[in-house]
């Protein structure tokens, strides 16, 4: 069952966020859905966001001023939180482990197994709960910034023929090789690096089915491009296995949402190429 608390009008339809119970995440999820003008006479597409740590659903949808775009375009956008949430769910004091930094992965180690989906909340349940209730066509594409890069990318390849576009800002691209990823895939999936491998886009890249194109936003001021980014290991990856990439510098830009809001109307407008065509 839905229920929506939050209904505002913006740039002619609405923004709305939502809570349910999710089976995938044995819990409350929210998620926040903009419906453009369109959507009052027709099934409109969707392109879906996954914003990064310590992020709710409500950072990009104030921050980012993508629903200018999208009812530019015609698309709806759906924004899901970044993890379970509740005094039941698993949790930790870092700002990059537990509630929050979801990772978009399976957990397989307790206790984080019980709740921590989102890979299955994001691939699976959320995509269908959108095209029960809302007036939207199964054409999806899919985005997202930092560590919501990184699960865009990898939902993304590991889902052939799911999603029409897909793009991301600042991603995590190797997180079996930086401190981020490497924190969080031992917690949330043991010590075995080779179960890792499913949630690397590096990794990915290398036998993907599809080839789908890869269009990665990535500022050259970015507080943690060589720490924990590093967008070249997916490029010399996708270059070798003539995987198509497009990797944008951009001059002088950071890790934060200006940096997102800056570029947000460029990737609202090739998600939209591709999901009307």
């Amino acid at each position: 069952m839905l229920e929506r608390i939050e209904h505002r009008a913006c740039f002619g339809g609405w923004q709305d966020v939502y809570r349910h119970r999710s089976r995938a995440v044995d819990g409350q999820m929210r998620f926040a859905i903009y419906l453009p003008p369109q959507a009052e006479g027709q099934s409109v597409p969707v392109l879906y966001w996954l914003s990064g740590l310590t992020c709710t659903e409500q950072n990009f949808i104030t921050k980012a001023g993508a629903q200018h775009y999208a009812a530019e375009h015609g698309i709806a956008l759906v924004v899901c939180d970044t993890s379970p949430r509740g005094e039941q769910v698993a949790d930790d004091a870092a700002y990059d482990l537990g509630q929050g930094a979801g990772f978009y992965l399976n957990a397989t180690v307790a206790p984080w197994s019980q709740h921590y989906r989102m890979y299955d909340y994001v691939a699976h349940e959320l995509p269908a709960l959108i095209e029960q209730h809302f007036p939207v066509t199964n054409k999806r594409s899919i985005s997202g910034h930092s560590m919501g890069g990184h699960g865009a990318l990898t939902i993304a390849l590991k889902n052939p023929g799911r999603y029409c576009s897909v793009s991301a800002f600042s991603p995590i691209v190797a997180p079996s090789r930086v401190p981020w990823g490497e924190k969080a895939f031992s917690t949330y999936l043991g010590s075995d690096r080779e179960t890792w491998r499913a949630y690397d886009a590096t990794e990915l890249v290398k036998t993907a089915n599809e080839k789908i194109p890869l269009l990665i936003e990535q500022g050259d001021a970015d507080e943690f491009l060589q720490t924990q980014l590093k967008p070249e290991l997916l490029k010399e990856v996708a270059d070798a296995a003539g995987h198509p990439l497009e990797l944008r510098m951009r001059a002088g830009y950071d890790h934060s949402y200006y940096f997102v809001a800056s570029f947000i109307g460029e990737h609202v407008g090739y998600h939209a190429k591709a999901l009307h065509t």
